[in-house]
């Protein structure tokens, strides 16, 4: 008997209201550094891979280890998003 399939998160249609959804965690980085820059995005979220010899690589590489930090970053997205749509 084949069992039914499944819709998987990963999937186009689980998720179609996720802002994130398609975004790469250096996409979003990006995205950051160029709108706050490092120093701010240091004050916003003061973890060591913004603060001290900030970089991209650094950064990521953090930020896939660290669960807590990733959810900051993308909260930060996320505000950063709706803070652009309200101006």
């Amino acid at each position: 008997m084949e069992r039914p399939k499944v819709q998987t998160p990963s999937s186009p249609l689980a998720q179609p209201a996720n802002p994130l959804h398609g975004l790469t965690l250096e996409a979003i980085v990006k995205a950051l550094v160029d709108h706050y820059g490092w120093v701010n995005l240091g004050e916003r979220i003061p973890v060591r891979c913004f603060t001290h010899d900030p970089s991209l690589a650094s950064s990521l590489k953090f930020l896939r280890k660290t669960p807590w930090a990733r959810d900051k970053v993308e909260g930060l997205y996320l505000f950063m998003l709706r803070d652009i749509r309200r101006r």
